[in-house]
């Protein structure tokens, strides 16, 4: 889980001359050009490579607007990954067996998953969540519990209704009577910062502060701690932990997938160590359920993930693991969602 210089990536910056600079992390890139309506006409754009791999372009006087823009990259046409408009860089391609697993698309009622849009006072900026809401959900009046689902590192609120598949698997968990009504909110969790780990708390700020209000604010929910569940993804579990840790009067139920502190961040073990201890007892009664899973050894974040867990145990907090094959991948993922979902807000 070394983090590289696309994790820390700012592919969009504008400069107070009113030029704005696009870059791309393609080290082993022979040209990179971009394209698209910011290009103007008929000027050399100068491109700049950094011996981290990561390009450069500048494109000077832009006016106020809305443009598309896209990287050319050896002259493959490329949207920007860090971007959270982007169509994504990769097609998504669904290869199915008889139609029945557990993320297909059925004929079952749907729910709705939407875009919302949300003023974060702790980022001063405007950020975009996904929500979805079960069927019937409109017509309903019953207040509902929340999951707070996040995605991983360098992804963005529209990973896990598109290669996730959430929207499916909750659909047909629901039909089948296998989890109970719930909302489940996707936001956000990539934040443009200097150093990887910087975002972590930002994001935490961000939720506690401004994201769960917003559903509150805006949605039929249920507001104590056994009604509330936090989830979270690789760099998403170091997102839950940080705010599952701090704010742990405010989850009933924490989840952590293929996340882990870094083995090595001597400085970071002895501190959350001695906090782990601090809390135990008040933990251990205030939180129903903290649960850690894997994908197998394979799964890139595994030794940190077991190297954590030890700080867990030495402090004696209570917790739940599990691991199956599958590795750092969606396909894991998935399967954690299918079966978190099952296990939420039973009496």
């Amino acid at each position: 889980m070394a983090p590289t210089p696309n994790d820390t990536l700012q592919s969009v910056r504008i400069e107070k001359d009113g030029s704005v600079v696009l870059s791309i992390y393609a080290p082993q890139a022979q040209n990179v050009r971009i394209g698209g309506d910011i290009v103007p006409w008929g000027k050399e754009l100068k491109v700049v490579k950094s011996d981290a791999g990561v390009w450069s372009i500048k494109v000077p006087e832009v006016k106020a607007g809305v443009y598309r823009y896209h990287f050319l990259v050896d002259g493959i046409k490329v949207f920007d990954p860090k971007s959270p408009e982007a169509s994504e860089t990769s097609a998504l391609m669904s290869v199915k067996s008889d139609g029945n697993d557990f993320f297909a698309m059925k004929q079952v009622p749907h729910g709705a998953i939407a875009q919302r849009y949300y003023y974060s006072k702790s980022l001063k900026t405007t950020r975009r969540l996904h929500v979805w809401t079960p069927a019937g959900y409109e017509k309903g009046s019953d207040n509902l519990p929340v999951l707070y689902l996040i995605h991983g590192g360098g992804d963005t609120d529209n990973s896990w209704p598109t290669v996730g598949c959430a929207g499916n698997i909750l659909d047909n968990l629901l039909a089948e009577g296998k989890i109970k009504p719930m909302i489940v909110v996707m936001p956000n969790g990539t934040i443009p910062s200097e150093n990887l780990m910087d975002e972590v708390p930002l994001f935490a700020e961000d939720l506690m502060n401004d994201i769960i209000p917003f559903i509150e604010a805006n949605y039929r929910v249920l507001t104590d701690k056994d009604h509330r569940a936090l989830a979270g993804l690789s760099m998403g579990g170091m997102e839950t932990l940080e705010a599952g840790l701090n704010h742990y009067h405010q989850f009933g139920y924490l989840w952590v997938l293929s996340s882990g502190w870094f083995e090595d961040d001597t400085e970071m073990y002895a501190e959350r160590g001695a906090y782990l201890k601090k809390i135990a007892a008040d933990f251990n009664k205030t939180v129903r359920v903290l649960h850690f899973t894997q994908g197998g050894p394979e799964d890139i974040a595994y030794k940190n993930c077991k190297a954590m867990l030890k700080l867990f145990d030495a402090a004696g907090i209570k917790y739940q693991y599990s691991e199956a094959p599958g590795g750092h991948t969606w396909h894991t993922w998935r399967n954690d969602l299918y079966n978190l979902a099952q296990k939420l807000f039973k009496d």
